[in-house]
């Protein structure tokens, strides 16, 4: 995913993703360990979007891009 469609995502969105990439990130080198990968460059793949999302999210903290807000509605539910 690239950095611009990340920028849309919400702080809870981009969280669950990384999230989700560390938990398959680990689980292949759990599996390298024990044998050979079908695709060993995964592990590069998942390195790199999880820095990208630490990238995003960075800038978010630092003010130098902000990220998408929230989609609420005025009684405070998510659309």
């Amino acid at each position: 995913m690239k950095a611009r469609t990340l920028r849309e995502l919400t702080r809870g969105e981009l969280v669950q993703r990384m999230n989700e990439l560390e938990e398959e990130r680990f689980n292949l080198r759990m599996r390298r360990s024990l044998k050979d990968l079908d695709n060993p460059l995964r592990l590069r793949i998942l390195d790199r979007e999880i820095a990208r999302i630490l990238t995003v999210l960075h800038e978010d903290e630092k003010g130098i891009r902000p990220l998408a807000k929230d989609k609420t509605t005025v009684l405070g539910e998510k659309k």
